[in-house]
């Protein structure tokens, strides 16, 4: 993984706003997100599958202890492309709202300093794919779009209710014997 360092082509008061944003790609797309809410980046891992979870919810890895739901970044966000190495994807982990998630992406680029006066909102025609709620902005990075998503917004309330709904059922239908399920479920409650 590279660094790259991007500046603004204003010549301002050079008060600006240095950041720094992991890379990544979903098919042919470039995203970002901030690099302090990143807690570590990981080539894929076996996925223990959750029944009756949503569609991009993959399941959950066991990391060091911790049990840690795990989506797919290319279902939620709606990017199916073909042509990608399910066995040669990253999962980058982070902590969003005090919970700590893995997203699967296709590849890790790149860690970018910015200043944060060259992220623009997203136009309308960038957020035509995607639900824009999901995007915190976009900035030009060499002759590349860089999309700045908001993992806060990733879940809607509703998936959230659903995820909530999963764990106490799971809690009660199973018992005992499916212990690691419930706590699985249990990290995939807020």
């Amino acid at each position: 993984m590279e660094e790259v360092t991007t500046t603004s082509e204003s010549t301002g008061s050079g008060k600006e706003k240095a950041m720094q944003l992991v890379g990544f790609n979903i098919g042919d797309e470039l995203f970002g997100v901030n690099i302090l809410s990143v807690q570590e980046i990981i080539r894929t891992t076996p996925i223990t599958p959750i029944p009756d979870s949503p569609d991009f919810i993959e399941g959950v890895i066991n990391l060091r202890g911790s049990i840690i739901p795990v989506i797919d970044l290319r279902k939620r966000l709606n990017l199916l492309t073909d042509g990608f190495d399910e066995n040669n994807l990253w999962i980058v982990i982070l902590n969003v709202d005090s919970r700590v998630t893995g997203f699967i992406v296709d590849h890790v680029t790149q860690v970018l300093k910015i200043n944060s006066d060259i992220i623009k909102p997203a136009p309308d025609i960038v957020v035509a794919g995607l639900q824009s709620q999901y995007i915190s902005g976009v900035c030009k990075i060499d002759d590349r779009l860089l999309v700045l998503l908001d993992f806060n917004q990733i879940l809607r309330i509703d998936e959230i209710k659903k995820l909530k709904a999963l764990h106490y059922h799971q809690s009660f239908s199973h018992g005992d014997v499916d212990a690691h399920n419930h706590q699985a479920t249990q990290a995939l409650s807020v």
